[in-house]
C-alpha cells in the first residue's frame, strides 16, 4: 500500500466556523470547498489535511455514525513555544479550556475550542 497524503474530516454543525478558526490560529489554508457543506484545509507545514463537513449529510456512511464530532476528541500541534501562542490566542479571544500547564514527563501544554467544539491541544516538549 502506498499512502500519498492523510486527511481527518470531522463533522460539524458549521464547517465554515472551524475553518475560519483553523485559517486564524494556526495558519491553515483552503484546499477545497463546496458551500457551507465541506472545506478541506491544508497547513503550509505540511501533516495530514483538515475536512470539515456538515453534520447530517447523505453521503457520509454508515448513516449511523454521522453524528457530530468533537466528543472525547482534540486534534493537537507540536508548536515551539506554547506559551508566547496561548498569550497571542488569548489575546485575539480564543475560548482557553486549558491555561499551560507541563506533565512530569516534559509534555507542557494549553487546550483552546472552536466554534463547533472541536478541542484543540498545543504541546510543546521541554525537559521532563
Amino acid at each position: 500500500m502506498n499512502i500519498t497524503s492523510t486527511a481527518i474530516s470531522l463533522n460539524v454543525a458549521q464547517p465554515r466556523a472551524s475553518a475560519e478558526f483553523f485559517q486564524h490560529y494556526l495558519g491553515f489554508t483552503i484546499e477545497m470547498e463546496q458551500d457551507d457543506f465541506f472545506v478541506s484545509l491544508k497547513h503550509p507545514a505540511g501533516g495530514p489535511n483538515v475536512i470539515f463537513l456538515q453534520t447530517g449529510l447523505a453521503t457520509f456512511k454508515p448513516a449511523h455514525k454521522a453524528g457530530p464530532a468533537g466528543e472525547g476528541l482534540l486534534i493537537a500541534f507540536v508548536v515551539d513555544n506554547v506559551d508566547l501562542a496561548h498569550a497571542q490566542w488569548v489575546a485575539d479571544g480564543a475560548v482557553v479550556v486549558t491555561a499551560p500547564e507541563t506533565e512530569p514527563w516534559g509534555e507542557r501544554f494549553s487546550q483552546y475550542e472552536d466554534p463547533n467544539g472541536i478541542i484543540i491541544q498545543l504541546v510543546q516538549w521541554v525537559s521532563g
